[in-house]
Parts: C-alpha cells; structure tokens; sequence
C-alpha cells in the first residue's frame, strides 16, 4: 500500500510530515516534491533501503546517490571540503544543486562510488523537502526520481502514487514542481565540472 499526503506547498502540515518521517526511519521509502522535480528518499544508514532506492531507479553501485543536509554547516560532517570549494557552496545552498563531493567517513561506504569515494550532497530550499529531513530521525539519501529506461523526471504526485503502488510507502504531494533535475557539480576535479544541467544556472555561481 503506498499513502498519499497531500501538503500545503509553503506550509506543510507537521502531523502530516512526521508520519512520512516515521516511515523513513523504519526505513521504507518515500517520495517527495523538490527544488527540482520529485525525488525518492530513504535513511542512510540501512543498508536495505538504499538497496530499494537503487532498485526503484535502476541504478548500480557506480551512480552517485545524494545525501541531503539540513545547511551549510551540516556539509562537513559528511564531505571533505576545503575552502575553495565552500565558497562555492555558499554561494549556491540552500538551491537545485547536486554536488559532488570525496566523502567522510560518516558516509557509509555501500553508498559512496566504489571507486572515486565521492557522494553527492545537497541542501534544498523547498519547504516540504525542508521540514521531512528537520522532522526525520535519521539522515536522508536521496535520488532524482527518473522511471528506468526513461531521461524525465515525474512531478506529478497522483501519477507517481499509481505507477509506484505498493513500492513506495508514502508519496508526499506539494503540487507539481520543476520538470528538471538540480543541476550536478563535481567538486573533486581541478576545475569544477558540470556534469548534468538542470535547474541551477552554472553562471550565477559564477561558473561558465
């Protein structure tokens, strides 16, 4: 069975939140409107969920998962940032941006690029993505929710309580909300790379 609860899309309900956050921290997933587009989310530290959020996008151990912080300040705690890179990411957050970045060790290692050892990090300006992780238990992990096999994002919260009935615990429905995904930097390069265009325009953080 997969809830569906409808939110104010400036004010959401904390009844309403805390019952998709309790959900989360039993660590099912849920679905919920973003910055940019909707999104799957799930806890980090339960080694199943972030298995079912890798399955309900198709994705394997290599693609960056996002982890979501709460600001700025919360960052550190989960990835190596130096000071170019913070004023950076001062100058984008709270906003649709993913960054990428060498993760901590706080990160756990089942969800980090095998390889690389990076993860993605974001810290989101939607209210209702805003409130879920203030009234989560545990720390978020996020991704952009893209059906396999297909290049768009849903944002459309009936049609995603449908098509993923029975897989997902909880959908969250703000309203519709950007058809793009956030816009990805890799940080861990010499030079900042765009890795995906989105939402976030590269140039107003002073990027080309």
């Amino acid at each position: 069975m997969t809830q569906l609860f409808v939110v104010h899309p400036e004010n959401p309900q904390p009844r309403l939140i805390s019952q998709a956050a309790q959900m989360i921290a039993e660590g099912k997933v849920v679905a919920t409107p973003t910055d940019s587009s909707y999104a799957l989310v799930t806890r980090l530290d339960d080694r199943a969920a972030a298995e079912a959020l890798r399955r309900l996008r198709g994705l394997d151990e290599r693609h960056n998962l996002t982890l979501l912080c709460r600001d700025l300040a919360e960052i550190s705690h989960f990835a190596k940032v130096d000071n170019v890179q913070y004023r950076l990411l001062k100058l984008a957050t709270p906003g649709p941006w993913t960054f990428i970045l060498e993760a901590t060790k706080q990160v756990p290692r089942r969800v980090s690029h095998p390889a690389k050892k990076t993860i993605g990090i974001r810290v989101p300006q939607n209210p209702i993505l805003q409130s879920l992780i203030e009234h989560a238990e545990t720390n978020l992990l996020s991704t952009t929710l893209i059906p396999e096999g297909e290049e768009d994002p849903l944002n459309d919260a009936q049609r995603i309580a449908e098509r993923y009935k029975g897989r997902v615990a909880a959908v969250i429905d703000g309203g519709p909300c950007p058809l793009e995904p956030t816009t990805v930097i890799d940080l861990t390069t010499d030079v900042p790379a765009v890795q995906r265009l989105g939402q976030g325009d590269p140039q107003k953080i002073g990027l080309e």
